[in-house]
């Protein structure tokens, strides 16, 4: 799964390339003034929000400035795994538990163990997974495919969406005691539209960020650009 890119594991985003939230605009003034008051407590939070608004970069924002800033940030794309092979990738699993389980793995969430455990799009989890994962947010413990022992798990849970959790409950897709359980902290990411004058901070640091990608000296767009 590693290798296809559906689970991504950096055992301390410090001395990667260091993203910023940026703008000043008061909505994204107020994402970050909840960050900093959440930062250090174990509330799981739901970070909801149309595609591309930065909603994994609130994420890791979340996890590098907080008390685990040292420890794993764990992140796991819910819509890219198939229902069954999610679970074992989450929970882990016994050798010989099923076809294909030639060893022993411990699974997502112990590898997240003291760190932050991101599930993107989370609204994609099939319910029997979904009722699974609801205990594991009560209990705090992970029981892996084909096992009957139980392991404390310490992670701090963050779950993406950019559908209404509200509406797929409605629907009977997702389940209601779930929603309640993860959206115990909201994090709305806002639509550039809403915040049109961060332009003037997005469009210089892009600038910045391609020149260095692609060696080039671009020095900043025509006021015309600017206006499309």
């Amino acid at each position: 799964a590693e290798k296809l890119g559906m689970v991504k594991k950096i055992n301390s985003l410090k001395g990667h390339v260091k993203k910023e939230i940026i703008g000043q605009t008061p909505h994204i003034k107020e994402v970050a003034e909840v960050i900093n008051r959440v930062k250090d407590t174990n509330a799981t939070i739901l970070i909801t929000g149309e595609s591309g608004t930065g909603k994994e970069l609130i994420a890791q924002k979340v996890h590098t400035t907080s008390n685990r800033a040292d420890k794993p940030f764990v992140a796991i794309n819910c819509a890219a795994i198939p229902g069954e092979l999610l679970e074992s990738e989450l929970f882990g699993y016994k050798k010989g538990s099923f076809t294909g389980a030639f060893k022993d793995e411990i699974g997502i969430i112990r590898r997240a163990d003291k760190g932050t455990l991101l599930l993107d799009e989370i609204g994609e989890m099939d319910l029997k997974l979904q009722s699974k994962l609801l205990r594991f947010l009560q209990d705090k413990e992970v029981r892996h495919v084909g096992s009957a022992t139980s392991h404390k798990v310490d992670v701090r849970v963050i779950c993406i969406t950019n559908k209404d959790l509200k509406k797929e409950v409605e629907l009977g897709s997702f389940r209601e005691d779930l929603y309640y359980r993860i959206n115990v902290i909201n994090i709305v990411a806002p639509p550039l539209r809403e915040r049109i004058e961060d332009l003037k901070y997005l469009v210089p640091y892009f600038i910045d960020k391609y020149n260095i990608s692609f060696n080039k000296n671009v020095k900043g767009i025509t006021a015309e650009a600017y206006d499309i």
